[in-house]
């Protein structure tokens, strides 16, 4: 069970890589750093309590409206996260999370047993995913803030079990908005490309997935995915940067798996090819190979084939399959894109494409 932590490539990033929160597969350690010798008395355990700050009062609410609507998920392989979506006993939550499972023991940050729960569906391309509990009863679902009026600088808490220590918090804020980040394919993941995360300085680890980020008012923002590694610092968690989610998208998702057991509509944009990296005589990344185009699709009805090559789209460069797709997640079906082709003759050429839909699961 215990494995090491897998990593992801951030596409738009030339620094750091990323790694899945989610599901705990590795031991986690922690050791303290050395602090300066405090210059300041220590309170007497005997004197009046120190008053209540408002913004730490304002944290004690949240954390305690919201955590109960928390839950652990462990399957087989690992553990993370989830969120309480209605009182039915749905669940949203990573599809790393779940990865290849159908069932799962689900566990409430208040405690008690363990509860069995089933997989309604995955939607790994988004990494988002519904379960639900057998035994719905107490569940407390959680309220979703709207996530289009964010902004950068907000407070926010990030909860649930990193390292398989249930019910914890932590503190950052709203860095970044609008972030394009893509996890590599391994089992259990295909590779999901999440378009508009929220950038956090709240710490994520190992087992946050599919978990809440949540402002002050108490309601989920986001779903806490990818935690930032350092490849300079071996390929250790690189402070304060974590990705979420956006609540608009896990709620629109979630709302399709519980209503049609499936996603109907995914709202993202498709090109119609299936494609692996083309890499050049010196070693680097040079071009997107076409492999398959899909029958009737928005690529075929362009002219592209196979054998061709996508070496940019909409004049950004597309060295790498990663890529392609992540600027592709940043446009919507029925846009037109400017494909630039390398043909199977050598001949190069653009082509305007209308832009498909991505299919549910």
């Amino acid at each position: 069970m215990r494995e090491p932590i897998r990593e992801i490539i951030a596409g738009l990033a030339a620094v750091a890589l990323l790694t899945g929160c989610g599901p705990l597969t590795s031991a986690g350690t922690a050791t303290p750093s050395p602090s300066p010798t405090a210059t300041t008395a220590s309170p007497s355990p005997t004197g009046p309590a120190a008053p209540v700050q408002p913004l730490e009062a304002a944290f004690e609410k949240v954390i305690a409206d919201v955590l109960p609507s928390i839950v652990q998920i462990n399957t087989r392989v690992g553990l993370g996260s989830g969120v309480v979506f209605d009182t039915a006993g749905h669940i949203v939550t990573n599809a790393h999370v779940v990865g290849e499972a159908t069932s799962m023991n689900v566990t409430l940050a208040t405690g008690g047993a363990p509860r069995r729960a089933r997989l309604v569906s995955s939607f790994s391309a988004g990494d988002l995913a519904v379960i639900k509990v057998e035994d719905p009863d107490g569940l407390r679902p959680a309220r979703f803030g709207d996530s289009s009026k964010l902004r950068v600088g907000q407070i926010v808490l990030a909860m649930g079990n990193p390292l398989g220590l249930s019910g914890s918090v932590t503190n950052g804020i709203i860095s970044a908005l609008g972030r394009t980040v893509t996890e590599p394919q391994n089992p259990g993941s295909p590779g999901a490309t999440i378009a508009g995360a929220i950038q956090t300085s709240a710490a994520i680890n190992p087992g946050n997935s599919g978990g809440a980020l949540v402002d002050l008012s108490g309601q989920v923002i986001g779903i806490p995915t990818l935690a930032a590694t350092d490849p300079t610092l071996g390929g250790g968690t690189a402070p304060g940067i974590g990705f979420a989610i956006p609540s608009n998208t896990a709620i629109d998702i979630a709302a399709q798996i519980v209503k049609d057991g499936k996603v109907t509509n995914t709202r993202r944009a498709a090109l119609g090819i299936r494609g692996s990296t083309v890499i050049g005589f010196d070693g680097e990344s040079a071009g997107v190979s076409v492999v398959q185009v899909e029958p009737g699709g928005a690529a075929e009805k362009a002219g592209i084939r196979a054998g061709d090559t996508i070496v940019s789209l909409n004049g950004r460069q597309t060295p790498t399959m990663a890529l392609l797709v992540e600027i592709i997640a940043t446009l919507k079906p029925g846009d037109q894109a400017r494909v630039g082709l390398i043909r199977a003759d050598g001949a190069r050429e653009t082509v305007t494409v209308t832009l498909g839909e991505l299919p549910g699961e």
